[in-house]
């Protein structure tokens, strides 16, 4: 008998498991799935994608009929999604930066923050709900979501600019302020705050951060890349994209467990500590490959929560609420950028980039909803108004550029813009695109061909794999980027949209995708690559080369001048065979 029950036990077990795993796997298929159609359906109409994975979450949540996606799995995946896209922010956002837009990042954020808290709070009082309720509510709405700003961002090319400086220094701050609020929450709930509890625990917070920020400067100085030498010397890619998750995931945990501060801002931090590192750019590019698929489950997970019959029972405080998050509060933060006389065009991207709210305001409404401060229907209205904002907020990033032409056609706007005014990094800029060239590697024939460019005044940027030649290179005061130039990032970096000229000097089995990537980015742009043999010349000319050279054909083309100048061949004979072969190998030079 008790054989046969452990027997009955072990199938039960074996079931549940397979269930769990069919669960998984439908979650992920389904959600995906949904995300791909509706996100091209909605490419198509010529919305953001962002659109259709939040209809993708309707779709496959609890609250409509038809597939049923389990929503605690895709909230878990789309935590881990946050993690990564926070990751990568930190990896390529500096501390210099960070503290060079505190001057307007923290008192914009405080006045944010504020009104968005006591309009919500004021509208929440109207129908008769508590002090506490109320504020809490408040707060909810006054957090931006780090997912979409990031997202919106990258999709203007904004992000590495001084505006998206700002733009991620400000969310920073509202970041900082809603880890408080997290903390004084359960405080708030139990009726026992006072002055000086509320003071002490705020204090706490900040000591808390304050000694995450230290731990993270001093491992990232010292032990991080250490460790990255290490594994990048085994020349796995492999083992250095699951060192880099390892580090990212393992001390945005730490950062919560030990420090009580979000895994989001955690993240962060660790991504600038792995910044400081001369992996940085490699570990944004070939080691986060996974955080597109997991924001896009971000997105869904926030359709999935949504319950539309809940929101009948208040359509006006949901209405309210949209109205503080799309317009309130963006007009504060414009105000605030106008006041400290910045260009019309960060006055305007910094602002709508704010107008939406996201992961933060689901932490906190949840919280505030398990501790019945706020009832359920509060959390469906947040839920609501951030899928409405986030909606809203790509298609108005569109309007930007159109409404800064128009506003500076008055003379009270007519300033330089940033983006007239700053190059690539939100650096100023005094050189020409043809004055500039990108150089992938530095062998022998990059090295040759780098010294023969600043030879006649032309800045070479240099993209090269091997670090300890990125770092000889950087001692020398050479401009080099770490990374893989396939990737269209590290050309970013590398500055190819103001460049002129790209040249490939290794014959390396990437280039046809180097190049495409090039003329995708810069089309007008002269491209020289170098193929191994005569058989790559056909593939490196379709993907958009316009001189290609190959080993096999400058080896025949030297010998071939060798023996003429033995046969006594004139100059003119010479270059006219030189000429001749070079086109029967080669092929003619391509026209941009």
């Amino acid at each position: 008998m008790p054989q046969a029950h452990r027997s009955r036990s072990r199938s039960c077990r074996g079931t549940i498991k397979r269930v769990q795993e069919i669960g998984l796997i439908l979650t992920l298929a389904g959600g995906l799935g949904a995300a791909l159609v509706l996100g091209y359906l909605t490419h198509r109409l010529g919305l953001s994608p962002i659109v259709g994975y939040l209809l993708a979450g309707v779709a496959v949540g609890p609250n409509t009929l038809g597939f049923m996606a389990n929503a605690e799995l895709a909230e878990q995946f789309a935590g881990v999604g946050v993690i990564l896209l926070m990751f990568g922010v930190g990896l390529q956002f500096h501390v210099e930066e960070l503290l060079a837009v505190r001057r307007v990042a923290v008192p914009g954020a405080a006045a944010g923050i504020s009104l968005a808290t006591l309009l919500g709070a004021a509208a929440a009082w109207g129908l008769g709900w508590g002090w506490t309720s109320s504020l809490v509510f408040g707060l909810t709405l006054s957090v931006a979501s780090t997912v979409v700003l990031v997202r919106v961002l990258s999709d203007t090319r904004q992000l590495h600019t001084s505006t998206g400086h700002i733009a991620v220094g400000w969310l920073v701050v509202e970041d900082l302020l809603a880890v408080i609020m997290l903390v004084l929450l359960p405080t708030m709930a139990g009726g026992t705050a006072t002055v000086a509890g509320v003071l002490g625990n705020v204090a706490l917070t900040l000591a808390k951060v304050s000694l995450l920020v230290v731990f993270a400067v001093i491992v990232g100085v010292r032990a991080i890349p250490t460790l990255l030498d290490m594994v990048a010397a085994t020349r796995s890619r492999e083992l250095f994209t699951l060192t880099v998750l390892v580090l990212a995931l393992g001390i945005a945990v730490g950062s919560a467990a030990i420090f009580g501060v979000s895994m989001a801002l955690g993240a962060f931090i660790a991504g600038m500590a792995v910044g400081r590192s001369d992996y940085s750019l490699r570990a944004a590019t070939d080691a986060l490959p996974m955080r597109d698929a997991f924001a896009v489950l971000f997105f869904v997970s926030i359709g999935m929560l949504l319950d539309p019959l809940e929101l009948l029972s208040a359509p006006g405080l949901a209405l309210a609420a949209l109205a503080i998050v799309v317009i309130a509060k963006p007009l504060v933060a414009a105000l605030v950028l106008a006041l400290m006389r910045y260009p019309v065009h960060t006055v305007l991207t910094v602002p709508s980039s704010l107008a939406q709210i996201g992961e933060f305001s689901f932490i906190l409404a949840a919280l505030a909803r398990d501790l019945r401060v706020i009832p359920e229907m509060g959390l469906d209205v947040v839920v609501a108004v951030s899928i409405v904002s986030i909606v809203i907020n790509p298609v108005a990033a569109k309007v930007i550029r159109p409404a800064e032409r128009w506003l500076t056609r008055w003379r009270i706007f007519r300033k330089a813009t940033v983006a007239d005014a700053l190059g690539e990094h939100g650096q100023a800029s005094s050189l020409q695109p043809q004055d500039r060239a990108v150089v992938v590697g530095y062998g022998p024939t990059g090295r040759t061909v780098a010294r023969l460019l600043r030879e006649n005044g032309i800045q070479p940027t240099v993209i090269e794999l091997n670090i300890d030649t990125v770092r000889a290179l950087r001692q020398e005061g050479m401009s080099v980027v770490y990374g893989d130039a396939r990737d269209p990032d590290t050309l970013r970096a590398a500055g190819i949209r103001r460049a002129a000229t790209l040249i490939i000097s290794g014959a390396d089995s990437g280039a046809p995708e180097t190049i495409r990537a090039a003329r995708e980015l810069n089309p007008s742009q002269h491209i020289f690559a170098r193929g191994a043999y005569l058989r790559d010349v056909p593939t490196l000319r379709a993907a958009g080369a316009e001189h290609v050279f190959s080993g096999e054909g400058e080896v025949a083309l030297a010998m071939t001048e060798a023996v003429l100048r033995r046969l006594g061949a004139t100059p003119d004979q010479i270059d006219r065979e030189r000429q001749r072969l070079h086109e029967e190998l080669s092929g003619p030079e391509r026209e941009v």
